[in-house]
């Protein structure tokens, strides 16, 4: 794992955090690539044209479906300051997504389909009943930003910091 001693660019991302990132400090050990990730998360998860209660419910359909435990942790929170109830998160692990309105359900399993099979031409088309086509791009974005960083943390074994 990175010393943020060693790393400019870490240190002061921890500065900002008020303590350690296991995922920051091991992304760290490629620094260009921490340098390049920061900026890329941020456009993806941030305002965009699609509702943060959305991108979120995206982000634990994927993060559940790839049993991410350090994601799954991270956007538990994220998720419920973007309104999402910890009966929703329960329903989304469970796939019980009937409680859902239908565009939410269409992202929910938008998302579900392509974090297994990476083919979601059935859902997709669902999708595209409720969502013009950069939204579509956007929700794209978010689950493939959430398998990277699921796979990235289920590789290395990282687990929720306490």
């Amino acid at each position: 794992m990175a010393d943020p001693a060693q790393n400019e660019f870490l240190a002061g991302l921890e500065a900002k955090g008020k303590r350690a990132n296991l995922f920051f400090r091991m992304m760290a050990n490629r620094p260009k690539v921490l340098e390049a990730f920061v900026p890329l998360y941020g456009a993806i998860m941030g305002p965009g044209p699609v509702d943060r209660r959305i991108q979120e419910l995206i982000y634990l359909t994927c993060s559940y479906a790839n049993r991410c435990a350090y994601c799954t942790a991270a956007h538990v929170a994220s998720g419920r300051k973007a309104g999402v109830t910890d009966e929703e998160m329960q329903a989304i692990q469970s796939e019980q997504d009937d409680g859902f309105s239908e565009p939410e359900r269409a992202a929910i399993r938008y998302a579900r389909e392509i974090t297994r099979t990476a083919d979601a031409a059935t859902a997709r088309a669902v999708l595209l009943q409720h969502f013009n086509d950069e939204q579509v791009v956007e929700i794209t974005l978010v689950a493939a930003m959430a398998n990277f960083t699921n796979r990235f943390n289920n590789g290395l074994q990282l687990q929720p910091e306490g």
